[in-house]
């Protein structure tokens, strides 16, 4: 299989320092993968509460036996219930790193990334029924144009999703991940440096797995779990999911409304947030030279009140 390529944790300083991580504080990372954040968090005396739900990272993770960090299998959409099944009721932080782990990108079984070809598979649960080939294969032009439109913000969706429906009435099926990526190079042809297949990956793999519906659960379940002043951080990697943690994060810290009578009031989703920068935290040259993956990365952070 080759040599895996070590995990580069994204926005690691960054992130901890916004979590405003202290020695004896409660921490949970609801998107565990190889425990870079969160080793950083047990580093200067935290205790991290790390859920994922690949089961290879949590093995792997398990084994390195971390003193300060205890293991949850499942999806960040259920932080609240898991953190309170544990006896986490009340929590001083919590982090989501959204996106796919380098390790699930680099190994070509996940059938993550079509620069190595794999099978078509996508799942980060890889007890989950539905596969991205299930969905190529499986699903009507209607149905596929809607799901690369909508999370993959793909602009030729339709002429993509028709074109794969086309392929299949000649009785072909789409099995691998570089199979798939040739046949969209084809349909609408290179234009800069973005492989032609990036917007089409990105949605399946987040209609794979669910992705919105699971960071909006995980929002509202991380932030019900929040002490007063704790510290909620997400780090996102596409436009659409930073757009959702902006809003999420917008609509709690409300704003105030001039009123015709006099004076103002605050309007906004409860329970309230403080928003710590307007403006989401990027990656530094340095990081990015270091680790490209990183390029895309926005760090937003509230503080519950």
């Amino acid at each position: 299989m080759g040599e895996r390529k070590k995990h580069m944790p994204v926005l690691l300083s960054e992130a901890v320092d916004a979590l405003g991580v202290f020695p004896g504080g409660r921490y949970v990372d609801g998107t565990l993968g190889r425990a870079g954040h969160a080793r950083e968090i047990v580093g200067r005396g935290g205790r991290v509460l790390g859920i994922d739900r690949d089961e290879q990272a949590v093995a792997e993770v398990g084994a390195m036996n971390i003193d300060g960090l205890e293991i949850a299998r499942g999806n960040h959409g259920d932080v609240e219930q898991i953190a309170r099944s544990r006896g986490w009721n009340e929590v001083d932080g919590v982090l989501l790193d959204l996106g796919v782990s380098s390790p699930q990108l680099d190994e070509a079984g996940r059938g993550f990334s079509f620069l190595r070809d794999g099978p078509l598979d996508m799942r980060m649960d890889r007890s989950g029924r539905v596969s991205a080939a299930d969905i190529v294969n499986g699903m009507s032009a209607e149905e596929l144009a809607r799901i690369f439109r909508e999370l993959g913000e793909e602009p030729q969706s339709r002429r993509i999703a028709c074109a794969i429906v086309e392929a299949r009435e000649t009785g072909r099926r789409f099995s691998t991940t570089v199979e798939l990526a040739e046949f969209i190079g084809k349909i609408v042809g290179r234009h800069g440096g973005r492989n032609p297949a990036t917007r089409v990956f990105q949605a399946l793999r987040m209609e794979v797995n669910d992705e919105l519906g699971e960071l909006r659960r995980a929002l509202a379940g991380g932030l019900s779990i929040l002490r007063e002043g704790g510290r909620f951080a997400v780090i996102t990697f596409e436009s659409l999911t930073d757009r959702e943690v902006k809003r999420f994060f917008a609509a709690h810290a409300g704003r105030e409304i001039s009123l015709q009578q006099g004076g103002s009031e605050w309007r906004g989703e409860t329970p309230r947030v403080r928003l710590l920068s307007r403006k989401a935290v990027t990656a530094s040259k340095k990081e990015i030279f270091e680790n490209p993956r990183s390029r895309s990365a926005k760090l937003r952070v509230a503080e519950k009140e």
